[in-house]
């Protein structure tokens, strides 16, 4: 008798094993989706938050201006970019950002674009001059209808 030939020969009777059965790769696909059904949405709130995140980022240019123009002059009144000496150019996800109030109260308007979200957030900075420390305090608040797209700070 040849064993290496009844070791590699296949017949109708005996099984082959050459792969995997059909029900093995459809609950392979069916976990898959399951996984990516969770995963996909959580990452698109993520990235929607590091756009966010990121105008965030951009303003806290304005807000080093600004207090660096108000702790030169705290009588200024009706605080503009230009009096602030801040310039911004538009980014790819921030479209705006506009200083006002005046040096008691300054505002900071960070206006976002394109970030991905049902409806682009407006974030505000506002600002209170507090005496005994010489410093001005912010506060962070947004426009958007959902808080999970906004970094937790500026959520309402």
């Amino acid at each position: 008798m040849n064993t290496a030939r009844s070791k590699t020969h296949c017949t109708i009777n005996t099984m082959c094993s050459r792969g995997f059965t059909l029900i093995e790769l459809m609950i392979v696909i069916a976990v898959i989706s399951i996984i990516l059904s969770i995963a996909l949405p959580t990452y698109f709130t993520y990235q929607v938050r590091a756009k966010v995140g990121e105008a965030l980022s951009v303003g806290m240019g304005a807000k080093t201006s600004l207090s660096d123009t108000c702790q030169s002059d705290m009588a200024l009144t009706n605080l503009t970019n230009s009096r602030a000496g801040f310039i911004y150019d538009p980014s790819l996800w921030v479209s705006s950002i506009v200083i006002s109030g005046d040096c008691s109260e300054p505002l900071i308007t960070i206006t976002t674009q394109n970030t991905g979200a049902s409806t682009d957030p407006v974030i505000t900075l506002t600002g209170s001059f507090t005496l005994a420390s010489g410093r001005i305090v912010w506060v962070c608040s947004n426009t958007s209808s959902s808080n999970n797209v906004v970094p937790a700070e500026c959520r309402s």
